[in-house]
């Protein structure tokens, strides 16, 4: 082998003596030609100064996205890489300091392209025939790490990693163009909301959380110095896994600052002498599993966000959202332990509280005896949202419907039919034998509309539904009041004269029943659940779509869904159902309230349900194994109206009662029991 020197090489020893005279750009502008060939060179050298790509021109990254209730409070955030991006003036000024002085000393000197430590690896790199040293000042990785954690795909990760030396020439050229858009105080404060450092920690705002539990702003010498030291190697130096190596690795960093005037001998002596000393927390909350309120609302809320408003699930994971909703967090909290209290965490049992606001649709509460999670080996955790699912029959509760569709038809509440019990329908069948129904309980023969409501007698609804000829009318009027469980089998049940509908066997959503009620609470407007107010990009503007659509979330609601007028009459009616001795749900009473509510329990009582409503307020509660037939042990006016006291008592004792409207049709209410003479 001749001992001659490759020309390239000789080429490349007087680009090193040029190099520093000519300075970093036209360094560049002449490594290019060298490196990729004089085939290269004209494409190359036209491209040298190009405009920066998109991601690049960001102030900063984006950090988590938030989920809030109505009142501002968290309930959880979103993210792929734990960020939260923070303004210059809130790092301290010695956090700056240490990472300039380890990663990129002459940061302030050069024009993002170190001349003299790109030359030195240039050699080394060339001489091993592949990359074998860095030279990457601040600016080049603020460039690698922003195309890295913005690439779109794969293969697009793997370019912005690759150990090239075409892939150094491209961040060296984005480099130069990077120094040319913004300052070095933007750029470095880019680079500390952007690198990892560790533990789950992007940005310098989450480091100092995560390891000393302080904000970016009021870090010390010494957490400067062990953070600065973990960009590096975080995993090998992390002090939460090995501190003698962060130990060690934070004094290197102490050396340097002082090697560079930065601090004083005295500073350097007293800090490299302690111990290091950590105050860890943990990462945010992530996604509706960590949520620190209201899973199962979170998990319906996101299926909006991603199905209705079609906003795709990259952009929550990364696009730095805030995501307003309609939860109330004191209605959720007193709906938790309501439930809880009745029906234990985790029992077999299933409880549910699901409220909404009437008039508008918005969700205000999802609460349940589960935590939403998907460990398979965790009774208390459940990853299918009951709230929302239909799985058992909510019993009478049904009643309600029929009454609806007949006084739609004008039959009054004054109606009077005079039933056996057990009675056998006139019109419906139970295949092709007569459909025969009964009473839970002895009641009067002869009852009007208003007192059958109330007492929710099973014969009289049969009955009337025998009076209206088909279930078509009571079906329909279910689904208009938003009852969107019925949905999938509601021609069914008409097609097949299903006179068990006002029974209420069919599988029923909690959030469905609650929204369906709240049609009456609001004088017949149905309005759609909702869940999201506002979604916002990491501006504080509404997030915009690829498509160049804004994502405004709007309410959907249908004034007159049911007559102003039958819906008043019905809503008159069930106030006797909490407030009359002869009603099924007393237990939900609150002194001072005026509560309309329905009981219904489920053949063999292995579901019941209670759902009661104010003009502000509707809610549903339902009790049942989703698995398997179980008997609850009591009435929809038992565990059903009693989590529905509990739950709404804290919220409405704060608040002042507010009537529901006059009957829009005359009704005559039951008169309660004379009181018994005195002794």
């Amino acid at each position: 082998m001749s001992g001659r020197t490759h020309p390239r090489l000789r080429a490349f020893e007087l680009l090193t003596l040029l190099a520093v005279p000519l300075g970093g750009a036209l360094l560049a502008a002449l490594l290019l030609p060298w490196v990729v060939g004089p085939g290269l060179a004209a494409r190359g050298s036209a491209n040298l100064l190009t405009p920066l790509p998109v991601q690049l021109t960001d102030a900063t990254p984006a950090g988590n996205t938030v989920v809030l209730a109505a009142d501002g409070s968290v309930i959880t955030y979103l993210y792929r890489d734990n960020r939260v991006p923070v303004a210059s003036n809130r790092i301290a000024a010695v956090m700056k300091q240490a990472l300039v002085d380890i990663e990129d000393s002459r940061f302030y000197e050069h024009h993002g392209v170190d001349v003299q430590g790109t030359l030195r690896a240039l050699v080394r790199n060339v001489t091993a025939g592949g990359v074998r040293e860095g030279g990457s000042t601040i600016t080049q990785q603020l460039v690698k790490q922003t195309l890295l954690q913005t690439a779109p795909t794969a293969a697009a990760r793997q370019a912005a990693t690759a150990e090239t030396i075409g892939r150094k020439l491209r961040e060296a050229r984005l480099a130069l163009a990077l120094e040319d858009a913004y300052s070095k105080d933007e750029i470095l404060t880019r680079y500390l909301n952007i690198v990892y450092f560790g533990e789950g920690a992007y940005g310098v705002q989450a480091a100092a959380q995560r390891y000393f539990g302080v904000n970016a702003a009021d870090l010390t010498l010494p957490q400067a110095a062990m953070l600065a030291g973990l960009v590096q190697s975080p995993a090998e130096d992390s002090p939460l896994s090995d501190p003698t190596k962060a130990r060690t690795r934070r004094n290197e960093v102490l050396q340097r600052m002082h090697d560079l005037g930065h601090i004083t001998s005295q500073q350097l002596a007293e800090v490299s002498a302690q111990p290091v000393v950590v105050h860890p927390t943990d990462p945010p909350p992530n996604g509706c599993v960590e949520a620190r309120i209201a899973g199962f609302f979170c998990e319906y809320a996101l299926r909006q966000l991603t199905g209705a408003l079609h906003v795709p699930e990259d952009a929550l994971e990364t696009g730095g959202l805030t995501i307003r909703t309609t939860l109330r967090p004191d209605l959720q909290s007193a709906g938790d332990h309501a439930v809880v209290a009745d029906v234990p965490l985790g029992a077999p049992l299933a409880g549910m509280f699901t409220a909404v606001r009437p008039g508008t649709g918005e969700v205000l509460a999802m609460s349940a005896n589960r935590r939403f999670g998907d460990d398979p080996n965790d009774p208390t955790q459940s990853s299918v949202n009951l709230n929302v699912e239909a799985s058992k029959g909510a019993g009478s509760t049904y009643k309600a419907f029929v009454a609806a569709a007949a006084l739609e038809q004008g039959i009054p509440p004054s109606n009077t039919i005079t039933t056996t019990d057990p009675y056998v329908s006139h019109v419906y069948k139970n295949g092709t034998a007569p459909y025969v129904v009964q009473n839970a309980e002895h009641l009067p023969p002869t009852l009007t509309m208003t007192e059958a409501l109330i007492r929710s007698s099973n014969t009289y609804f049969v009955a009337l539904e025998d009076q209206l000829g088909s279930v078509k009318g009571p079906v329909r009027a279910a689904q208009r009041m938003g009852l969107f469980s019925l949905d999938p089998v509601a021609d069914q049940v008409i097609a097949q004269r299903r006179g068990s509908f006002a029974l209420g066997p069919e599988a029923t959503s909690p959030l469905a029943l609650a929204s369906a009620y709240s049609t009456l609470a609001a004088s017949g407007t149905q309005c759609d659940p909702i869940t999201i107010t506002a979604v916002l990009d990491r501006t504080g503007h509404p997030l915009v779509r690829a498509d160049g659509s804004r994502v405004v979330p709007r309410k959907s609601c249908t004034p007159g869904a049911v007559p102003p007028a039958v819906a008043t009459t019905l809503s008159q009616i069930l106030v006797g159902d909490t407030a009359l001795p002869i009603g099924t749900g007393t237990r939900a009473a609150i002194p001072g309230h005026q509560i309309a509510g329905k009981t219904g329990t489920s053949q063999g009582r292995d579901s019941v349900a209670f759902v009661g409503f104010t003009p502000r307020y509707a809610a549903s509660v339902m009790v049942m194994n989703p698995r398997q037939n179980q008997d609850v042990g009591s009435f929809g006016g038992g565990r059903g109206a009693q989590i529905w006291h509990d739950a709404m008592l804290p919220i409405l004792s704060k608040e002042p009662a507010v009537p529901f409207p006059p009957a829009g049709i005359p009704v005559t209410m039951p008169a309660p029991p004379a009181a018994p003479p005195a002794a």
